[in-house]
């Protein structure tokens, strides 16, 4: 029996992790208050899902699912709250935040989901430009009115109802070296490149791949103005333009592949 409450909880707490030993501790703080915490565990090696039981969680362990989206559908299907949110692992609730979210709950309003801002540190500095912030995610939900989760890489909720904005934002680190960076590149860079390859994108060519490039340094460099958070900011929007690089670079290497292969 689930003494952590009693009765049908308020709200649920799910969070998406894998090999989350060292960021999940201070995630899983965050959400103490809330009546029920499920952890999506989706194949860890290391001791996350220990850590998590240290807080009471629920693990639920996931290995067949493909993506986020999936994990996530799979996060709606375990909570037992009215309310579900999403968080990764290396996100936290800020208190203002939490009391933003109780309010909510509470609330006589009838909206249906929430977008949070969301304030990102990578490598240890906190990002204003660059697309990082307000870089509102929509992670609270009335679960009746969540239908599902979509998408391979970039995934969407789908929801009935009206959508409203919380003030105050949840924190993210994001990433603590350029190692982990390079990491997480070469793994999502294989699902664009693979969507793009599936979605018959025409045949990278020299002028496309410059293209995409300029692209990718206006958006980041000036439309994003990311020389405003310093040298990190510009190392960052560069970085941004090198993984899109390697998304296109990957995409053309299909591409190649498949004319072989006729």
């Amino acid at each position: 029996m689930d003494t952590k409450y009693m009765g049908t909880p308020k709200v649920s707490a799910v969070i998406i992790a894998k090999n989350e030993e060292k960021m999940i501790g201070d995630c899983l703080e965050s959400l103490i208050w809330a009546d029920e915490i499920v952890v999506i565990d989706t194949g860890s090696t290391d001791n996350t899902s220990e850590i998590a039981k240290k807080y009471q969680a629920r693990v639920v362990t996931y290995t067949s699912g493909k993506n986020f989206a999936d994990w996530r559908n799979k996060g709606k299907q375990e909570a037992k709250g009215a309310w579900i949110l999403y968080l990764d692992g290396d996100e936290r609730v800020t208190p203002m935040l939490r009391s933003e979210i109780k309010a909510a709950v509470e609330s006589p309003k009838h909206i249906s989901a929430y977008a949070i801002p969301r304030r990102n540190f990578i490598l240890g500095h906190e990002f204003k430009h660059c697309g990082q912030y307000p870089d509102y995610q929509i992670r609270f939900f009335a679960k009746e009115n969540l239908l599902e989760w979509t998408g391979d890489v970039h995934e969407k909720p789908k929801f009935v109802g009206s959508l409203g904005h919380f003030k105050n934002p949840m924190i993210h680190e994001k990433h603590e070296t350029v190692s982990e960076m390079i990491v997480k590149t070469n793994k999502w860079s294989e699902y664009e490149a693979k969507l793009m390859f599936e979605a018959h994108h025409p045949p990278m060519t020299i002028p496309r791949f410059i293209s995409a490039m300029a692209r990718e340094f206006v958006l980041r460099m000036i439309k994003q103005v990311a020389f405003l958070d310093g040298p990190m900011g510009i190392m960052y929007g560069q970085y941004q333009v090198f993984s899109r690089l390697v998304s296109y670079a990957k995409l053309w290497e299909m591409q190649q592949k498949g004319e072989h292969s006729k």
